[in-house]
Order: structure tokens, then sequence, then C-alpha cells
């Protein structure tokens, strides 16, 4: 056993499985939902990055490479000066969703290199230009960029030429919970000497603004070399760092002489620093002050041309004689060989050691991307920021169903800057990830989704805080499942005690699908978006309702692929338990009757050999919206199989099933499964082998869905075909888009419209892997479409990964597709193994593209490299 895994072993027996430290600060907190107490809901207008720098935050704090508390009582970021910027670099800058030609987006280059789950090492890279940041250049060239442009990125504007930036690598390592010893290494990457200032910054979160902690903390000098912070629910703090040129302190409070023309309490605001450095002013006062809620050490610096120079902190909660003593230089060293150790005990030793940087890289930025989430909605509906008064219309407003939702959690995000706040269904393919390197957290974050200050009464799960009653896909089942056999697999060890919390919770939610998305009580479904964003000709969460029903083929698949995983839940519980026997019945027989549903309604078209949504008009017969979207092909998903053990193991339910089976063979009703000859084993599907088949031939066909990174998520054939639909006179119409969304529908910075989603890639692969395991090399299909080359479905689904795979893999030129024509800056030698994972993929030619840190499910693709190699 590992020295990680011994800890996360001591981890998991605490009633919450969490260090108390870790990266758990935001990367962007300014433009959130949480922080708008605006009168019309305009959220990024309210609280731009502008004002981020001067202007308390009410719900949680964001910074560089960020560290804190799992209360965010107390943290710990990095800013830097370069000389040139006209603000001090101590959060990471990007356009809010109205300034970008594709929606919100960041503009920088960082980098998670590394990290444990228990956070005892982390790795954080960030590259800091010489010259002046872009930030004017960077909002004015994307101003002025329309749908059908690339977006301006800050590689584009020419201030990292000539390799003129620092690497600023930030590393933590922990001698124990609550100490941490911290070394900033600066590194010139010019030709020339350059001029550095670096803070490393020490704040508490202010709750005293709110109320909900009136006593107000406190950080205070000790000596030349320590301050002491001193918090009554965390206790006291010291930290320790080496021989500055400054020492300044002020206080985290909102400068509202600056941003709203009102008199200051005093000169000590959240932006003292910013002038003080910057500009020389109030230099002296913050120097004298020796107390306060924000305090910095101030190290100038010049770095020579190739140069490396080392700052070094410490944070621990008591006190040192010797701080940077022989044995904290070498705990770095120590923690990285342990985070060697692990990593090589989670993949082996058979991974491409190029490829083993990808999933290394991958979970680091799943592991730095754990986030302190606080969010009250009662209390932020009903009171004010101390700026915007309240107005009675708010108390209808944003998420004003929602008042029992209190979090205050620490939570795997999608990704810390353009998504810092949880989306349903996101968590769920987080959480497999996660499942990997640390199962316990991974089972807690799934529960806690389902946790009574998340759901709903109702059993509605919450979306995410743009809009809670938005609905995401129910893939919480089909996930639970992934991270049992994930640690069964590892541990030879199934957690049924989860299994059943997960099963107990979601029968709620199950029945709130069934009551609020079965509009006629057919089993054919509605469910909105379904976190599919632009793939539709419209919003398909916003249409008049009373005149207008969309008969979904994708939310009717979900619900089936939902009653076949809480069957499979059922199932493994009730081999144990017999008490959860009936439930394995009752789930069978909802995917038998959702199953005939989706395959004898006019949602399957048998001319295109496709299933498609349905529009229902008053006075109009149905009309198929005939686009071959993932729409289309989510009843793939639904894929299991159970062995004749089972059966033995379960009589009644073999009973009812052969009932079921007979009755309904008898009477000429729809049956969705397919033994193997010998009894063995039987296949349970939505898609029948002869629409499999129709299904398939589509999906693995070049000139439409199958593309040279894998699957997308509009066919090509949308391309030279667009399609369109009229609607009350108004003229809707959807294209094959490879790259970013040439629509406007949510925010425009989300495109289903072409692009590889590596989630959806993930589902597909696994389920045909599943099918060629049961039919062997009894079904075959020609790879690509119309290749000759005939394979199984397993095999096919070994190619598939390696698609995916290879768009994080370096070719003969050592490019990566994901870099597209950046592949220059990449290629460098300090750049050569750094890799983004990103929120979706170029349908063409694979450059990554949307949030350039989206690990939250884009670090699938770590798991995908490891059954590659199990396989090889």
């Amino acid at each position: 056993m590992t020295e990680e895994h011994k800890r996360l072993a001591e981890n998991a027996r605490k009633p919450i499985p969490l260090e108390q430290w870790g990266p758990y600060v935001s990367e962007r907190q300014w433009g959130t939902v949480r922080e708008d107490y605006s009168q019309n809901g305009d959220t990024w207008n309210y609280f731009p990055f502008d004002h981020a720098h001067s202007r308390a935050y009410l719900w949680g704090e964001d910074g560089l490479a960020g560290i804190s508390d799992y209360f965010q009582n107390l943290c710990f970021a990095v800013a830097l000066w370069n000389g040139q910027d006209p603000i001090l670099k101590e959060r990471l800058f990007g356009l809010g969703n109205h300034e970008g030609n594709h929606g919100e987006d960041v503009k920088e280059l960082y980098f998670y290199l590394d990290n444990l789950p228990t956070h005892y090492y982390m790795e954080y890279l960030y590259k800091y230009p010489q010259q002046a940041f872009p930030y004017e250049q960077l909002r004015a060239e994307n101003r002025k960029r329309g749908k059908d442009e690339t977006e301006y990125e800050l590689l584009d504007t020419g201030v990292f030429n000539n390799r003129k930036y620092f690497d600023v690598h930030i590393t933590y390592a922990k001698a124990n919970s609550t100490d941490i010893a911290i070394r900033i290494n600066i590194t010139n990457l010019y030709n020339e000497p350059a001029p550095i200032t670096v803070l490393p910054l020490l704040w508490f979160y202010n709750r005293w603004a709110n109320g909900s902690n009136t006593n107000i903390p406190d950080i205070a000098s000790i000596n030349d070399h320590t301050v002491i912070a001193r918090h009554n629910r965390i206790g006291n703090y010291y930290f320790y760092f080496q021989d500055a040129d400054d020492a300044l302190f002020t206080d985290n409070e909102t400068n509202m002489e600056k941003l709203f023309g009102q008199p200051n309490k005093s000169a000590f605001v959240r932006d003292a620093f910013h002038d003080a450095v910057i500009n020389g002013k109030n230099t002296e006062a913050l120097r004298n002050r020796k107390h306060g809620t924000r305090f910095a050490p101030v190290f100038k610096r010049v770095v020579g041309a190739g140069e490396t120079i080392s700052i070094y902190c410490r944070l621990a909660n008591y006190e040192l004689e010797a701080p940077f003593d022989e044995a904290f230089m070498t705990l770095f060293s120590k923690r990285k060989e342990e985070a060697d150790d692990f990593y090589e005990d989670i993949f082996h030793s058979g991974t491409d050691p190029h490829l083993a940087k990808v999933q290394r890289q991958a979970l680091a930025g799943l592991l730095w991307s754990k986030q302190y989430y606080h969010y009250d909605v009662e209390r932020w509906l009903t009171k004010s920021d101390g700026i915007t008064p309240i107005i009675p219309a708010r108390l209808q407003g944003r998420n004003s169903e929602w008042t029992h939702l209190k979090n205050q959690d620490i939570i795997s995000m999608p990704e810390k800057w353009e998504y810092p706040w949880y989306a349903a269904w996101d968590q769920s393919f987080q959480c497999i990830s996660m499942a990997v390197v640390d199962p316990v957290f991974a089972k807690n974050q799934l529960l806690l989704l389902m946790r009574e200050w998340f759901m709903k009464p109702d059993g509605q799960l919450p979306s995410y805080e743009w809009n809670f009653s938005d609905v995401n896909p129910p893939v919480q089942a089909w996930a639970a499942m992934e991270i049992y056999q994930i640690e069964k697999k590892r541990t030879g060890i199934g957690d049924i005690d989860f299994l059943k919390k997960v099963f107990n919770k979601l029968t709620i939610n199950f029945t709130w699908w069934i009551n609020r998305k079965d509009l006629k009580g057919d089993n054919i479904f509605e469910g909105g978006f379904l976190g599919l964003d632009n793939i539709g000709v419209f919003n398909r969460s916003y249409h008049d309702k009373g005149e207008i029903q969309l008969e979904q083929a994708d939310g009717t698949s979900w619900m089936g692929i939902y009653a076949l995983n809480m069957m499979d839940i059922a199932l493994e519980i009730a081999v144990v338990d017999p008490a959860f026997e009936d439930m394995v019945t009752k789930f069978f027989e909802h995917f038998v009757l959702i199953a005939e549903a989706l395959n004898a309604h006019v949602l399957w078209n048998d001319e295109d050999q496709f299933f498609y949504d349905v529009l229902c008009m008053r006075d109009a017969p149905p009309q198929p919206l005939k686009i071959r979207s993932i729409v289309g092909l989510t009843s793939l998903y639904a894929v299991n199989t159970i062995s004749k053990d089972v059966f033995e193991k379960l009589p009644d339910f073999k009973k009812r099933f052969d009932w079921f089976k007979n009755y309904r063979l008898k009477n000429g009703l729809f049956w969705p499964n397919e033994e193997k000859g010998n009894g063995e084993e039987m296949l349970m599907s939505l898609v029948q082998r002869n629409r499999l088949k129709a299904l398939l031939t589509r999906l693995l066909d070049e000139t439409e869905f199958l593309s040279d990174g894998g699957i997308r998520a509009l066919s090509k054939y949308h391309e030279a075909h667009p399609y369109s639909v009229t609607i009350n006179g108004e003229v809707n119409t959807i294209q094959y888009d490879p790259g970013d969304s040439t629509s406007d529908m949510f925010g425009g910075n989300s495109n289903w419209r072409g692009p590889v989603w590596i989630p959806i890639n993930f589902i597909i692969i696994q389920s045909i892997r599943r099918l060629g395991k049961f039919y062997h090399d009894s079904f075959l299909m020609e790879y690509p479409t119309g290749s000759g080359n005939e394979m199984n479905l397993f095999n096919i689904s070994t190619e598939l990964s390696k698609r995916v795979i290879s768009l994080f893999r370096k070719d003969e030129k050592g490019n990566r597709s994901i870099y597209g024509e950046y592949n220059w800056f990449f290629s460098l030698p300090e750049n050569q193994d750094l890799i983004l994972f990103y929120e979706y993929y170029n349908g063409d030619s694979g450059r990554g593209l949307g949030a350039s840190h989206q690990t939250g499910w884009s670090a699938l693709v770590a798991e995908m490299i490891s059954e590659l190699t199990e396989k090889e």
C-alpha cells in the first residue's frame, strides 16, 4: 500500500472523507449567480472582472493557484506583477458572456500538472507575459468577431512570441494535514533579464459582512518572517516567509469609494496592494499597520535570462522554530516520489509513457477542480448585498422555487473558471473519473447531490445555479454502478451500502420523472434541453407547452436507460438482500414498457432508419424533426446482460420474468431481450438487432458521425443538408458546425452541433463494448462504414477509444490535434508535455474548444487509456 493509499484509508474512516486543506478556492467568483444581487438578473454585468480586485465577495473567494481550509475561512494564493500591468495578476482573466463572440471564455495559459487525492502534493503552472497583459486587446478583438469566426486567444496577441514570458510553478507539499510547504519557482524563458514582483497572499473570507460570523478574524505580525492568523472557528495559523522586500496589511473590504462613489470606512480596502505595489500609494500606512484580514509579503526580483528563482513559504497551525529547515526542503521531493508511487500503482507500468502523462494530468485537473461552494438560496433571495436594495420581484426571480437549497460543501466542479458551479450530470461523469483515484470521495460526491439540502422534496435534482429547474439527463444510477464496479474491481469488495443509499434516493427521483415528464402517461418522455444545449433546432426547454409538445427520443431513451440502471442496482443488492428483489421486477417492467413505447411510437422513422424527436402541435399531425444527432443515438446507451446464475439466486424475479415474457410474446407485444442459445446469458437493450445495425451503420460512417477524434454530436450530413422547421410562422434551422457554435442559444458558449464530446463518446464506447461481449463474432459491422473491413463490436469499441485518445497523443511531427494552429507554442521545449482538457473538440480537426480545463468530464480519457492498456 502506497503512502497516499494509507492517507486515503485514514480519511475513509472520517464521517466526512475530506482533507482539511485543499485547492478549494475558485478561479472565478465574479460573474456568478451567487454574487448577483441585480434587479434584472444581469449576472455578468453586476459583478464584472473589473470589480473583482476591489470588491469583497459574499459567497466565496477566488485566486491564482489558491488553497483554503474546507470551510474557506482562511485562503492562500499567489499574486504577480510584471512591472507593466495596471493591476496585480491575482486571478485569471476572461471574457464575460456578452464580451466574447462565443460566450464567456478564460483568456489565460495555466496548467494543472499534478495532484494527489489528499492534496499532500500539488503542482500548478501559470504562464505570465513580461509585456503588459493584453486585457483590452482581447476584449476589443473578440467584440469585433462574429459567430462564424474563431475566438481571439491569448496566443494570438503576440505577448508570448520569442518566449518573452515567465513560467510560474507553484508547488504545495504537506508535512501533515495542517502544515503546508509552499514553493514558488519563477523561470525567465526570455533571453534578457526581466523584473517580477511576487506577493504570496494570505486572507480571510469576509463572513462578517453578511453576518454569518460577526467575530472578525485577524492576521497580525509576529516578526519580520512570521504572521499569526487568528480565527474563532479554525484557531490559529502561522504563516512563515523568507526575507521579503516588504510586508503589507489591509482588509478584505470593498473599496466603496472607487466603485460606487461612497465613502470608505478606512483606507485599508481590498485593492490597497494594487495601489501600493504599482503606484506607491499609501505604502507606508500598509507597512506600518501590522494587522488586518489580508496580508502579503512582497518579493521584488530580477530574473536572469533562463534563470529560475525560488520563493518559499509555510502555513501551519503550530509554531515552528526553523520553518525552512532541511526536512522542509526535502519534503517536496519526498511527496513527489509518493505521488509517482501512487499513480504507478493506479495505472501500472503497461501504459505508454506519453499516454501516462495524459492520464496523470487529466486526473490532476480533476483533483485541482475541487471547490468550496456556498449558496443558501433563501438567504440570497431575501437579503441585500449592501449595495443594491431588495425589490419584491426578486422573491419570484431566479431559483425562487429552490429555497430549501442550502449548499456549503467541497464539490468537484466541471471547470473552476467557466463552470465554477456544479451541474447534475457533469457531477456523475466527474465521479466516475474520481473513483479511479479516490472511490470514497467519488461515492460521497454522488450521494451529496441527493441529500435533502440539494434534492427537492418532490425528488427533482438541482441542475445548475443559472436555473436549478432545468433538466439534465438522469445519469446518476449509471454513474453509481460505474463507480461501484471500479472500486470492486480494484479492491475485490463491492459497497452494497452505497448502492442502497443511491437506490433509495433515486427511486424518489425516478418517480418525479414519471409524474412530471410523461404528460400523456404513454412512456414517451419530455425532458427539455437534457444538457445538450444547442443540439435542437430550437431550445427544447422553452416552447409553448399549451400549443406544442415535444416528444423526445433522447428523453424517452434516457428513461429506459434509467430504468435499466435501477434494475441493475437492485439486482446487485438483491443477491445479498432479498428485500430488494421486488424492485428488480418493478424496474424491469418499467424498462420493457418504455422500450415498447420508444420502438412502437413514431419516434422511430422507418424511412431513415433513425430515431427523431416528434413535434406535436394543436390541429396538426405529429411531425418528426429529422435531425441526425446524438438524440437519435441515445437509445444505444441502454445495454445490460444478466447471467443465468443471477436468475438462480433470485427465484421470485425469475418467476415474474418468465410470466411477463410469455404473456407479451403470446399476445404479440414488444419484447426487448435476446438470449444466447445456451441460455447462459440474456441481453437487454432498447434497440433490437435490425435497428442496432441501422444505427451503427450511421454511427460508424465517416461522412456522418465518425470523425478522426471520435463520435460527432451531429451528423456531418447536415453540412450540406441543413434542416429547418417552421413553428408559428418562425423558421428554425440547424446545420453542422464542427467548431464553435454559430447559434446564440445558451449564450453561444456551448455547441452540440458537430463537435466531439468525450462523455458521450465514453457512454457509447462502453455500450458497444458490452454488446461486443455478448455477441462476439456473431455480430459484425463494417468499420468504418463502406470500408469493407468487418469487425466485431468489441474490437470496434477499442478502435473508437483509440480515436478519442488520439486527440491528446502526439503525431509523427510532435503535434497534438487539440492545439491546432497553436502547436508552435506547445512544441517549445518547456511546453511539450503540457496538456489541456477542453469542453469539446472540433468535429473535423479535433482542435480543443469551449472551456479549456473541463477535466470534469474530459478526464474520462484517463479511464479509456486504462481500458485500452488492459486489452493490449
